[in-house]
């Protein structure tokens, strides 16, 4: 399958019916880690799980698949230690540089503001963000 640079995230969620819609519920991590904006409207695809997928994983009320399954979905594109040259897009509710780089991949970067271009290395990563400092501003 292929997949859309434009992705700004990906999760697994049940669909529920209410009031005579069909619902999916967005993980709160991603409203707060600056994927997605309350309010604005987004292209949703939706992708079956396959038997093996739904017999080994578990979701939380998060919709975070569960550690029990082995993980052969998207991987983080930046890896701990990794150098990178990113641009700040936007600020984060703490004041935080967020920038995004492969399929929507979010990485937060402190003490930086909106249209700085720096060079990070990158030193937490977690699923659906990582964190950088800056090691060269004047790029």
């Amino acid at each position: 399958m292929e997949i859309s640079e434009k992705l700004l995230c990906l999760f697994s969620a049940d669909i529920r019916e209410e009031d005579g819609e069909y619902v999916v519920d967005v993980p709160r991590r991603e409203v707060e880690t600056g994927s997605l904006e309350p309010g604005e409207t987004y292209r949703v695809a939706l992708v079956a799980r396959s038997e093996s997928d739904e017999s080994a994983a578990t979701t939380d009320g998060d919709g975070d698949i569960s550690a029990s399954r082995s993980d052969d979905g998207p991987q983080p594109p930046v890896e701990p230690g990794e150098m990178r040259y990113v641009e700040i897009e936007d600020l984060g509710k703490q004041g935080d540089g967020i920038a995004r780089v492969e399929r929507g991949y979010v990485i937060i970067v402190p003490d930086t503001e909106v249209g700085e271009r720096v060079k990070i290395e990158v030193t937490e990563v977690k699923p659906n963000f990582a964190v950088g400092e800056v090691v060269d501003d004047a790029v």
